[in-house]
């Protein structure tokens, strides 16, 4: 492992410690609790937004509280869950009357104690709270039948979910319907991921699978979960076609529709790449009659150093596109 780090017990902290120093004037935390993150910037009246998950991700999750965004944020070790505890006193610290929505992404140990951090608020400080679990992974889909329980992890495409409430939270929209316009947002949304290298956690060590130097894996998850195919390493525009189609697929996207596009790198891949990856989306897109009303290139939601790249779309309506298009201010993010 070579990483720029103390004692790795110390990671999670010291780097919390670092956003609060560079970014004291928005955030802020709760009870001497660092896991516990804030936005200075509370809006009386406004439904309260907060997610949560393991850290290793920035600026996922807690890179999104900020202005027109979330509101709060509790922050599990690296790849870990926060606690229920964790969560319930950021839920107590951002309600201002109206109520608090969670959103976070579909995985069983936040699933589990958001639940139980959702009951906590409401038997504790009678603060009503409702929930959106995103999960929008293609390579993670199980067969679509009615009524069947989603099996898509939740990756970088939970931004856009962000994005939509919290700007119509900030509309002061009620919880009903910051809950509505996220769901209806996950429900537009997905994401494909293809990973080049693993990722260290660092108080392991090493790396957490293992892949060859001239190979890629196609729809590998945010925390080194098994995609769909291994091969030999191809060009950029290769790549991008695989990823492209397997969404275009799913959901469907079709000839009129009008998207939002994500490009994210996953932490070791630089900007030219994706730039790269961004004109072969483009150009696919354009070819098949969908019209792009916006992208964002960049790093949303990544995973240490692994290296590689996702995509996602969220298909708009008049109302969602009002809502990605509305400002929000954050340490990391700006519009």
């Amino acid at each position: 492992m070579k990483k720029i780090i103390n004692d790795p017990r110390n990671y999670l902290n010291e780097m919390l410690e670092g956003i609060y120093t560079a970014h004291s004037e928005m955030v802020t935390y709760v009870n001497d609790d660092f896991q516990c993150l804030v936005t200075k910037k509370k809006k009386e009246g406004k439904v309260g937004l907060a997610t949560g998950g393991g850290s290793g991700h920035l600026p996922l999750f807690l890179g999104y509280v900020g202005e027109g965004l979330l509101d709060g944020c509790s922050v599990g070790d690296v790849f870990q869950s926060p606690s229920a505890e964790q969560m319930l006193e950021v839920t107590k610290e951002i309600d201002s009357g109206s109520g608090v929505l969670y959103i976070y992404g579909n995985y069983n140990g936040d699933i589990f104690n958001f639940d139980m951090a959702a009951e906590m608020a409401d038997f504790e400080s009678d603060i009503r709270v409702e929930s959106v679990v995103a999960g929008e992974d293609v390579a993670s889909a199980g067969p679509a039948s009615p009524g069947e329980k989603n099996t898509r992890r939740g990756v970088a495409g939970i931004f856009f979910v962000f994005k939509c409430a919290g700007a119509a939270a900030d509309k002061m929209m009620d919880l009903d319907n910051v809950k509505r316009v996220a769901e209806k947002a996950a429900d537009n949304v997905r994401t494909m991921g293809v990973a080049l290298t693993p990722c260290v956690v660092p108080r392991v060590g090493k790396a957490g699978f293992s892949i060859k130097e001239d190979e890629m894996e196609i729809g590998m998850g945010i925390h080194g979960e098994t995609g769909i195919r291994r091969g030999k390493l191809e060009p950029a525009d290769q790549i991008v076609e695989e990823m492209l189609e397997k969404i275009l697929q799913d959901k469907p996207y079709k000839n009129g529709d009008e998207v939002a596009v994500l490009i994210n790198g996953l932490g070791a891949t630089t900007l030219d790449e994706q730039y790269i990856v961004t004109r072969k989306v483009n150009q696919i897109l354009n070819e098949k009659g969908i019209e792009v009303h916006k992208y964002f290139v960049g790093e949303y939601a990544t995973a240490l150093e692994m290296a590689g790249v996702s995509i996602s779309l969220i298909k708009l309506d008049d109302e969602l596109k009002e809502l990605i298009d509305y400002p929000a201010y954050t340490p990391f993010f700006k519009q």
